[in-house]
């Protein structure tokens, strides 16, 4: 177990921290994929649930599922930010478990239960079945509920709180955050897997009520392994509000913008750090130097006798300074994931609608592949590639470059945008050859759909397996940059930012779905990019279109990867700075 020195600062004794390291992995390790199995197990096949179970018209269904996953994926801001302003990882994180748990016992309920949903109806025309009660419709939108506050709190904190086990001023702490990035993702995707057969499975051709007992059961040991390991987890004090910081520094900028910053910033600003900061202690940049004005001293500023400023909206420390930089040099670079994102979205729609109209038997056997289970093509990759790379590619790279992680964390995600393009190049080619096939060699018909193209769905599996080596690079690489880039007092919500881009993209996706919709269908020359039998269409040229704006994307952003500096480094844009070095303590509860 690491532990850090004991050492007084000011005459302030700051107490000694005994990092859990890989002891405490076991029991983060456990509760993460406990909880996504529950969590993703519940909610992977709930739009049938709705459907078949409460009797809900496949609009209306569709409509709640929607708001249900924005509404999860935005509720990361909130939770992020009572995380970081009062609560701390750890409180967070347990009363989040417990909300996940119940919202899924509710759940269970609504189907083990006869009086909690709808009877059972055999009409082939849903709008003659009976739909939920008021009380019906009441106790499953609580257990939504209850769902949505758990992932609003488990979301942005358990990457952070993961990471915050680890001494990350010794190598072998720097080298295991690095390594928990990429297993947190492998537990991801194996998750993933096991809720998209097995238990979906379960919830299909068994019961719904053991189908979805099952997850609420692994959720409830997630519960129990997170709380067994409370005395050896690192538990970071919360450090105020850190949004409240970041609006000072702007208030203070915009009181002083006519100011003239002096030549030496470094020597002639104010910069005071208090021993009770947990942030890392940060060099002066001379990038947005507009914001530097918050720290210029007036004969109008009063400082206390501890050093801190007597009127933090009008002065403020190089230090809060340089925190609000290393936000507004984040935004650019998580547009561009967001932009990412949406080649995403497509190898989880698109691919499922192509899967239909092609073949999925296996060879002569009878038993065809389920459109939507194509999609665990690209999680295999990322399963098989994520040790492969974190156990024998990482310390081949590392002693040829010198860098912790191999490359650095831009350049992964510069690797993953590349594959994004060449996944949709890949997907367009097969796309075209699958419609051909279907217009002249289809081996029957989907009367909801057209022509079943003689093509094999396995055809799909390429551009899935790119899709997944992909996500591999850039996703896990974006989840780490904002734990490392955000101030330490921040990470939660630098950790709520990935949803909150798969949030945006989504909407993003669907606007761009509607325009090429709208734009196409009224020629007669090309007719509808995307009509409901994609035989008539040309899903390939919306391929080649997201391809285009994957290629735009890349050029975006290798601009401001190279603009771009790391957290701690005042003169080179290409190094990452291990920033936890300037200041290696941390108040702990």
């Amino acid at each position: 177990m690491d532990k850090a020195m004991e050492k007084k600062e000011d005459g302030v004794s700051t107490k000694e921290i005994s990092y859990g390291g890989i002891k405490a992995m076991p029991f983060v390790i456990g509760n993460e994929t406990f909880e996504k199995l529950g969590t993703i197990g519940t909610s992977s096949n709930l739009l049938v649930y709705l459907t078949t179970v409460f009797n809900m018209k496949s609009i209306t269904a569709t409509n709640i599922i929607n708001i249900f996953n924005g509404t999860i994926n935005f509720a990361t801001l909130p939770g992020a930010f009572l995380c970081d302003t009062y609560f701390g990882r750890y409180k967070t994180l347990g009363f989040a478990s417990v909300s996940s748990f119940l919202g899924m016992l509710v759940l269970t309920l609504t189907a083990a239960i006869e009086t909690m949903h709808p009877p059972h109806c055999e009409a082939e025309e849903s709008s003659s079945c009976r739909g939920p009660t008021f009380w019906q419709m009441a106790f499953l939108l609580s257990g939504f509920g209850l769902l949505v506050i758990g992932g609003g709190g488990i979301r942005p904190c358990n990457l952070a709180f993961g990471a915050d086990q680890f001494n990350p001023n010794t190598e072998s702490g720097k080298r295991g955050i690095s390594s928990f990035f990429n297993w947190y993702y492998f537990t991801f995707t194996f998750a993933m897997m096991v809720s998209l057969t097995i238990i979906v499975y379960v919830q299909a051709d068994v019961s719904w009520a053991w189908g979805l007992a099952i997850p609420t059961f692994l959720m409830f040991l997630s519960c129990a392994l997170f709380f067994v390991g409370t005395r050896i987890y690192v538990k970071v004090k919360p450090d105020g509000s850190p949004l409240a910081s970041a609006s000072r520094v702007m208030a203070a900028a915009a009181k002083k913008r006519k100011l003239k910053l002096p030549d030496q910033p470094c020597l002639s600003l104010y910069d005071c750090v208090l021993s009770s900061s947990i942030n890392s202690k940060l060099p002066h940049t001379d990038q947005f130097r507009f914001v530097d004005k918050a720290a210029i001293i007036t004969p109008q500023d009063q400082i206390n006798h501890d050093g801190s400023a007597a009127n933090p909206w009008r002065l403020c420390s190089i230090q809060q300074v340089e925190e609000v930089k290393c936000l507004i040099r984040v935004i650019p670079i998580w547009i561009s994931a967001m932009i990412y994102y949406i080649a995403l979205v497509q190898q989880q729609t698109y691919v499922v609608f192509q899967a239909l109209q092609s073949d999925r038997r296996l060879g002569s056997l009878n038993f065809k592949i389920p459109a939507a289970t194509y999609i665990i093509f690209s999680m295999i990759t990322l399963t098989i590639w994520i040790p492969i790379y974190d156990r024998m590619i990482i310390p081949r790279l590392r002693k040829l470059t010198g860098k912790e992680g191999g490359i650095t964390l831009l350049q992964k995600m510069g690797i993953g945008i590349f594959l994004a393009v060449i996944t949709m190049l890949i997907s367009a080619i097969v796309e075209n050859k699958r419609k051909t096939l279907g217009l002249t060699e289809p081996i029957g018909i989907d009367p909801r759909r057209g022509a079943i193209s003689s093509m094999s769905g396995l055809w799909l599996v390429p551009q899935l397996v790119m899709g997944g080596l992909s996500e591999a690079f850039t996703i896990i690489a974006q989840i780490e940059f904002y734990y490392k880039q955000f101030p330490e007092n921040m990470r939660s919500i630098g950790g709520s930012l990935s949803f909150v881009g798969f949030a945006m993209s989504s909407y993003l996706s669907s606007l761009l779905i509607s325009i090429v919709h709208q734009v196409t269908k009224g020629g007669d020359a090309n007719g509808d990019w995307l009509p409901q039998d994609l035989n008539k269409g040309k899903l390939d040229y919306f391929y080649y279109l997201v391809g285009v704006l994957q290629a735009l994307n890349l050029g975006y952003f290798t601009v401001f990867a190279r603009w771009y500096k790391y957290k701690g480094s005042s003169i080179s844009t290409s190094v990452e700075v291990d920033t936890e070095k300037f200041n290696s303590e941390r108040v702990i509860v």
